[in-house]
């Protein structure tokens, strides 16, 4: 392990700025220039660190760029790969929070109809894609769509965490793990007893903090703890972010619906992870704390357990990950996750955005743009805003 603090958040800067296409492509972008032309780590331990960081909730590209600066320097390397890769996205998104009533002014609510339809055609694309790759066959099929009506016909607190451990007592039951991969240790410098530390605090975080809020009524604290569970429940990428935090901020008022559905399109257009529409919800919060704060809170508190689970699970990833009845829970597990994926891709993102055949057919255009002719997400972002203003 070689390297410094700066060289990390020097290198994870300049991805942060250029990452555009979703977690799949920040990963070829890690690849390209931290593999193959630093050689920080070899392909083998990259693609391990994938593999782990897929396995575990949160964001997983922010996850492996955490693990690569761990890689490069200890623990304080991983900091500066999630400052450099995140704070850049964060933020252009702060900035347009901020500047949204202005917008609105100057031009109407129109262009917002646009993104929110830029958003029916993302989701709908991670639901074909995730489909594709995580519901393969029958028993997992099956496992989502009971997922997507149970997410569709229940609703209040708590709701998605019981659809995703049930999905995984399901997997563990039903499906027959997967072939084993062996592959050498990943070797990075954690001890097992940091890793622990980080792990008990992850639980006493996740059982503690709801306590607290109960018994000290703080908003800060309050808005802290909901971004927090979201963040520690978050598997299969960022799109799954949707359901699990829009059950948190919509309902108690603290974000209104249009509000929402306008900054997860406009996240689709800003480069790194999509884990950073956390900081414009902080930022566009209708009571304090919002703004700079706000945008803080939420963003810190929904990586936190990320950063959390992988110190804690990479000493202990090589034996844990070749167990039959762990691999069989995860597979269950993420396809219920693409079940909750696709009970959002109809509430909230259709319901909110498509009101009428001309928002049908921009919606139509903009998967096929994404699907079919390859287009980068924040090209058909501006097109869905600017379509939008003329059919509004």
């Amino acid at each position: 392990m070689s390297g410094n603090f700066l060289e990390v958040l020097r290198v994870f800067t300049r991805l942060g700025f250029i990452s555009f296409g979703g977690p799949t492509a920040h990963l070829g972008f890690y690849r390209e220039e931290i593999v193959k032309r630093r050689g920080w780590v070899d392909e083998r331990a990259f693609a391990d660190l994938v593999g782990l960081c897929q396995s575990l909730p949160g964001p997983a590209s922010s996850q492996v760029g955490f693990a690569l600066g761990i890689a490069r320097c200890g623990i304080p390397g991983g900091l500066a790969a999630w400052l450099g890769f995140t704070l850049p996205s964060a933020a252009l998104l702060v900035f347009f929070a901020m500047g949204l009533p202005a917008l609105q002014g100057a031009f109407g609510a129109s262009w917002l109809g646009g993104l929110k339809i830029a958003a029916v055609a993302v989701v709908a694309r991670a639901v074909w894609g995730m489909a594709g790759n995580l519901c393969p066959d029958r028993p997992r099929a099956t496992i989502a769509l009971a997922a997507a009506i149970a997410a569709l016909g229940a609703s209040g607190p708590g709701v998605q965490i019981f659809i995703i451990a049930g999905g995984a007592i399901l997997g563990r039951l039903l499906l027959p793990p997967g072939e084993e991969s062996r592959s050498a240790p990943l070797g990075l410098a954690i001890s097992r007893r940091t890793a622990v530390i980080c792990l008990v605090s992850f639980f006493i975080l996740l059982a503690g903090l709801p306590v607290l809020a109960q018994i000290y009524p703080n908003p800060a604290l309050a808005r802290f703890d909901s971004f927090y569970r979201t963040g520690s429940l978050v598997f299969g990428g960022g799109h799954v972010v949707l359901p699990l935090i829009q059950a948190e901020v919509v309902p108690p008022g603290w974000v209104d619906g249009e509000s929402f559905m306008a900054g997860y399109g406009a996240a689709q257009a800003v480069p790194g992870p999509l884990f950073t529409f956390a900081a414009y919800l902080g930022a566009v919060m209708s009571s304090a704390p919002a703004g700079l704060s706000g945008a803080a809170i939420c963003l810190v508190g929904v990586f936190l357990p990320s950063w959390l689970i992988v110190i804690g699970a990479l000493p202990f990833w090589d034996e844990l990950r070749a167990r039959p009845g762990v691999q069989s829970a995860l597979r269950g597990l993420n396809a219920a996750v693409v079940g909750l994926l696709l009970a959002a891709l109809y509430n909230p993102v259709w319901t909110s955005a498509v009101h009428k055949p001309a928002d049908f057919a921009l919606a139509l255009a903009a998967f096929g743009l994404l699907t079919y002719w390859q287009c980068p997400p924040w090209l058909v972002v501006l097109l869905a805003a600017a379509a939008g203003y003329f059919i509004g």
